[in-house]
């Protein structure tokens, strides 16, 4: 395929991406487009430095990597280099889409599906203004080594999003319903889930009054606890953002203590949907990668450089958005275990306590901060009236160890806009979910 340099180590990423998106605002058609962009990005390592090149020139890959590899200083020791060692030499071909690549759909067939969600909204007197959206999107990928790795694998999403704003409350209020698949056909025919998550939002802007401020027990919801989980100890997770912090490495040594005991975290590429990535930019197969194990700090997220200098192994994490970026550390689908308790048995024993039942979104590092879309007071142990709640905020190591509830079943959710941004790379596709949790002593405002 490619004549790789002698003495140095290097790797080739080809990335076709083909997108659509078509939509509809208060009636009137405003984006019916298509794109396809084919790419590659190309590495060298001399065991000092990285040399990089990102180009859609694709017909000249070969002069491009001999480019780089002029730039570098022969090595004929690079196969003992300690972060040369880390690269996993994979062979697969993981093509999971064929039969149903997106790519295949006329945007009319993409159109005909998206107005059948329309009415949803478009004959609703209670939305001042809507947008209802049908996007896509198909990666395929091939990433060669000079070590031998020879992968070729895709993945792909199909959405419907209908965002609306409702006035008939006191205050106006956003909303929106969506839902995530992998391909056209499970895209089909789910307005009644789309439809009771209207109702909520419509139920709610009529009735929500604002919260008392103070500290409470909350109960989140599988996706919020999952935010919870990306923004509070996630990206502390990410093992380049302690490289150069004395402190972070201190406070999140391997074998500490960092939550309660009934604490599990996990990232994974394995599963379907949109934290899906069964190879990294640098060909590492994904895994399982538990964080946090029984309330004790049991991993790190790795590339094959951070995974040297601290001397720990790759955990298939080093993702760049596009063919246009080098691959950085970033998580896959991150989620909280599950527990043993039904969702009536985490609400029982709670006074006055505050459900979080959906997100708008979430940020954190050693402070996180959740602002919540729905919420709802919870009142000797049983869901009562709506309330507003601008953001819910704690302490990432001292709430970790507040968990003392989980339900029984983990759901992973997945993200039909949006993703996760990191330096200058965003939106990257990630999940997050977990099971209902319950918290004690959370910030509510």
């Amino acid at each position: 395929m490619y004549q790789f340099p002698r003495d140095l180590y290097a790797d080739i990423r080809v990335e076709d991406v083909s997108k659509t998106e078509i939509s509809y605002e208060n009636g009137a058609l405003t984006q019916d487009r298509s794109s396809r962009e084919k790419g590659a990005f190309l590495r060298v390592w001399d065991g000092k430095r990285w040399y990089y090149s990102a180009t859609t020139d694709l017909e000249h890959l070969q002069e491009e990597l001999n480019s780089l590899a002029d730039l570098a200083s022969p090595n004929p020791d690079i196969l003992e280099d300690p972060v040369v060692k880390l690269f996993e030499v994979n062979r697969d071909d993981c093509i999971r889409y064929g039969e149903n690549d997106l790519r295949k759909r006329s945007n009319g067939e993409k159109k005909a599906v998206l107005q059948t969600y329309l009415p949803l909204v478009q004959q609703s007197v209670e939305m001042g203004s809507w947008q209802g959206s049908y996007l896509d999107t198909h990666t395929e990928k091939w990433f060669w080594s000079s070590l031998g790795a020879n992968l070729h694998f895709d993945y792909q999403r199909a959405s419907i999003v209908l965002r609306y704003t409702i006035t008939t409350g006191p205050v106006p209020q956003p909303g929106s319903a969506h839902t995530y698949q992998q391909d056209l056909e499970h895209l089909a025919g789910r307005q009644e889930e789309l439809a009771r998550d209207i109702q909520k939002d419509l139920e709610y802007a009529k009735s929500a009054v604002p919260v008392e401020p103070g500290l409470y027990t909350c109960v989140l919801s599988p996706m919020a606890a999952g935010i919870f989980a990306h923004e509070s100890f996630g990206h502390k997770s990410e093992a380049d953002l302690m490289l150069g912090s004395e402190t972070m490495l201190r406070e999140w040594a391997l074998g500490a203590k960092v939550g309660a005991d009934i604490l599990n975290i996990v990232d994974t590429g394995v599963p379907e949907g949109s934290g899906y990535v069964p190879y990294d930019d640098e060909g590492t197969r994904a895994r399982a990668t538990y964080l946090i194990k029984n309330g004790i700090l049991a991993g790190r997220l790795h590339s094959a450089a951070t995974a040297r200098t601290l001397g720990e192994g790759v955990t298939g994490n080093a993702r760049a958005m596009d063919f246009s970026y080098e691959p950085i550390v970033r998580m896959t689908s991150t989620y909280i275990g599950g527990g043993e308790q039904t969702l009536e048995e985490l609400l029982a024993p709670i006074e006055k306590g505050v459900f979080i039942e959906d997100v708008y979104h979430g940020s954190g590092m050693s402070t996180f901060t959740i602002a919540p879309s729905r919420a709802y007071m919870i009142r000797n142990g049983k869901l009562a009236e709506p309330v507003r709640v601008s953001v819910i905020t704690g302490n990432v190591m001292h709430t970790l160890h507040e968990i003392d509830g989980l339900t029984g079943d983990a759901k992973i959710c997945s993200m039909s806009t949006g993703g996760c941004g990191k330096m200058e790379q965003w939106p990257l596709r990630v999940a997050f979910g977990g099971p209902y949790v319950r918290v004690r002593n959370i910030n509510v405002q």
